[in-house]
């Protein structure tokens, strides 16, 4: 059933456009370690599920080998392209950006994204190197072939490399985020440069850390309003002003997750969450560019 009721929030970037606050992501579950010519199936039928079910976010990678697919459920899905928010990013063919968008968007068959984003920052530890890749990254937005730039998996330090001489500011940072990993310093820097924040990974509190110390105050929320704790960790990330990206396979699972859109956790629910949180340490991507201490 569509989220005709309760439509998904949006959130407004340093560019003057907005983003959906609830994703529908094409990684994680979908990502392919073999031959990208072999199109899932499943992953267009779930992607075109959720784009039924009213997601317009949609999330997606060259890294994840699902562009195509994601492309063929946007076609199929019976919603305009102007209604959706499509998102990709750059690592494998980070050498020629340029080209790596085109070669993006043939894939996902339209003529634009909506945001363009560089996967990672471990391409290079040289700083000219990084400025370089985000001046192509300008170029692109410049020629309207992506309305927005950003980054993902960036940390100050690469992110005062790109600001040095940047004539765009990052419109967003996607990063893994949930109670588990709160990266305090790195939302409070996001904040200071008016870059916005996304989650991926954003049930990992409750899919990976169960057995954690947040999980009583999740289930206690999770019995307040009604829902399941993954959905309380949705509705955590959008009442703090972070995109959550999620993903499933499962119709009703997806459906469920748009209960979050109906309800607001208060201040002190958030800092709640928080506070349990804090108390334990999880990351489950880039596990080998980060030291398990990193909280960062």
């Amino acid at each position: 059933m569509a989220n005709i009721h309760t439509p998904i929030p949006k959130l407004k970037l340093n560019d003057g456009t907005s983003i959906p606050m609830l994703a529908y992501g094409t990684g994680t579950a979908w990502y392919k370690a073999g031959d990208e010519s072999k199109l899932d199936q499943t992953c267009i039928d779930s992607a075109k599920t959720a784009i039924k079910l009213d997601y317009t976010h949609l999330d997606g990678a060259e890294v994840y080998k699902t562009e195509t697919e994601l492309g063929t459920a946007i076609k199929e899905g019976g919603v305009a392209r102007e209604k959706l928010y499509v998102v990709t990013k750059v690592l494998p063919n980070i050498a020629d950006i340029p080209a790596a968008l085109e070669l993006s968007l043939k894939k996902l068959g339209v003529d634009h994204v909506d945001l363009y984003l560089i996967h990672a920052p471990f391409f290079s530890d040289k700083k000219e190197d990084h400025q370089a890749k985000w001046a192509q990254m300008e170029e692109l937005k410049a020629r309207g072939l992506t309305k927005s730039i950003g980054v993902s998996n960036y940390l100050p330090e690469h992110l005062d490399w790109i600001l040095e001489t940047a004539k765009v500011v990052p419109a967003i940072n996607q990063i893994e985020f949930h109670p588990y990993l709160q990266h305090p310093d790195l939302i409070a820097y996001h904040k200071s440069k008016g870059i916005a924040t996304s989650a991926y990974g954003s049930l990992a509190a409750v899919t990976k850390g169960a057995g954690g110390p947040a999980d009583d105050i999740l289930k206690s929320l999770a019995h307040k309003y009604a829902v399941t704790p993954g959905e309380i960790s949705l509705r955590w990330c959008v009442d703090q002003d972070i995109v959550a990206i999620t993903t499933s396979g499962k119709e009703q699972r997806l459906s469920d997750y748009l209960r979050a859109m109906t309800f607001k956790l208060t201040p002190k629910e958030v800092a709640l969450i928080n506070e349990a949180g804090a108390k334990k340490h999880l990351r489950g991507f880039w596990t080998h560019k980060y030291p398990d201490t990193d909280h960062r």
